[in-house]
């Protein structure tokens, strides 16, 4: 900076004495040589003038870089109680949507100068979209020491949404939090417990669950539900399963509506995302609707890695990720089922259990897998599906086939595919006679609960310790190459 620092209140300052030295040590070189000219044109000494001044030039300009190297910082920060200004950008918030990393912007400098334990809290806050208002929200949380990991913008009409990741002192409460944010200007603040996995900027998110949505259609509910946070989500297909009647679907564009927002499917459905406890913005929406286009875009898809068991008895099984492909093979392995089998299957008439299997193979609405012989036969089915908050599980094995393992092969796989999609339960819906499922959920060893109402059990199954029992092939299946 030359010969100005900035101060505390940043101010411009000047170093008088540095400049004064500087001034002095130029006059008395002036001065000399000025004698030895003046010396040297009357002839009297002018050698001798002539060495003093060899001498005392460099000397005195030695003597100014010396003084320029002591003297041309300013004072450090410990001596003046100043600490670094913030950057513009983020004392008065990016113009458009965006995530600037914050460590160490609010309190000490660094995560390591806050003594003792901490947690993690995530935090939304609306402020006024003028300069200044984020650098006083800032200012109050450092007061209560609280470290700023992250900070993600999303600009609205009037305002702005700041979305923070905060590490805070254990001993200070969410309500401690929300006051002081609310005290520095922050309204509709919401505020809960964060977690590692938050710690992953949102860039680096966005194109994980892009790579995950890409590499299987099935993914897209959930890439939305981590994109969003808690959120219920619903696909209504274009056409009602098994009436063949067409449902209303979204606009093109999507719609957004506070706390409630519509896409279209990529099959011309709708996906309908509802977050109750905070409205989205149009930040929000404008990602969520660019997720649903690159699936749109890619087509329906699946990971095409299959698992080949030998069942006690010597027979290989293929158990592989089917979809609508699958179709015509699933639909004979119907007509080979007994009536019974489909009934506590599909609980309802039988003569429309075929109606449902175009939207049962369908990825957009949840994962299936085919159990089939070496010669391509189609002899099981398990589906995992979306249903909003919850999942569902259901299975079909054809009859000749049943009671060698296939059904618990295929419970336990879907069971371990929820446990990896952060699924908090899944569920059965089947009948009180149907002691072969009840069989197989006990044997998952997680925790059950039962509900039966007239005739029909729901078996709800936790999945709270799923990855301790997640092992590969049923008991009596080996796998074979």
């Amino acid at each position: 900076m030359s010969d100005v620092t900035r101060a505390r209140n940043g101010r411009p300052v000047r170093h008088w004495r540095r400049a004064v030295v500087g001034l002095a040590a130029l006059l008395a070189a002036a001065a000399v040589a000025d004698a030895v000219a003046g010396s040297t044109a009357q002839g009297t000494g002018g050698a001798v003038l002539s060495a003093v001044a060899a001498a005392v030039l460099p000397a005195a300009v030695g003597f100014q870089a010396w003084w320029t190297r002591r003297h041309g910082h300013a004072p450090p920060t410990s001596d003046t109680g100043a600490r670094p200004s913030l950057p513009a950008e983020r004392q008065a918030g990016p113009a458009g949507a965006g995530e600037a990393s914050t460590a160490g912007a609010a309190g000490e400098s660094g995560t390591g100068a806050m003594a003792g334990a901490t947690v993690l809290w995530r935090m939304r806050t609306t402020v006024k979209d003028e300069p200044g208002s984020l650098a006083t929200l800032c200012t109050a949380l450092a007061a209560h020491r609280v470290d700023i990991l992250s900070l993600q913008t999303h600009p609205l009409a009037e305002g702005t949404v700041d979305e923070f990741l905060l590490r805070a002192p254990e001993e200070l409460s969410a309500t401690e939090i929300s006051r002081s944010v609310s005290d520095a200007g922050g309204s509709e603040t919401w505020i809960e417990r964060g977690d590692t996995h938050d710690l992953v900027d949102a860039p680096t998110r966005v194109l994980g669950l892009a790579t995950r949505t890409a590499l299987d259609a099935a993914e897209l509910p959930l890439a939305l539900r981590q994109l969003l946070g808690r959120c219920t989500i619903r696909s209504l297909p274009a056409t009602a399963p098994g009436s063949g009647r067409v449902q209303e679907g979204a606009p093109v564009e999507g719609a957004l509506e506070d706390t409630v927002m519509r896409l279209r499917a990529p099959e011309g459905g709708t996906i309908t995302v509802e977050r109750p406890y905070l409205p989205f913005t149009p930040t929000e929406f404008a990602r969520a609707r660019a997720l649903v286009e690159l699936d749109t875009r890619l087509g329906p898809r699946i990971p095409r890695s299959q698992d080949v068991l030998t069942l006690p008895e010597g027979n290989d099984i293929t158990v592989r990720r089917a979809d609508a492909g699958d179709l015509r093979a699933a639909k004979a392995m119907h007509e080979r089922c007994s009536a019974r089998t489909l009934s506590m299957r599909y609980h309802g008439p039988v003569g429309d259990a075929d109606r449902y299997l175009k939207h049962l193979l369908s990825p957009r609405f949840g994962r299936t897998l085919a159990a089939q012989t070496t010669s391509g036969r189609l002899v099981g089915l398990g589906h995992l599906l979306w249903d909003g908050d919850e999942t569902e599980i259901a299975l079909l094995v054809e009859d000749d086939w049943q009671r060698r393992g296939i059904g618990s092969e295929l419970l336990r796989r879907l069971v371990a595919m929820a446990g990896d999609a952060s699924c908090a339960n899944v569920y059965v819906v089947t009948q009180s006679s149907n002691t072969g499922m009840v069989a197989a959920m006990r044997a998952l060893g997680l925790p059950l609960d039962y509900q039966v109402e007239e005739g029909t059990l729901v078996i709800t199954a936790r999945l709270d310790a799923v990855t301790a029992h997640r092992t590969e092939g049923a008991e009596g299946l080996r796998k074979g190459r």
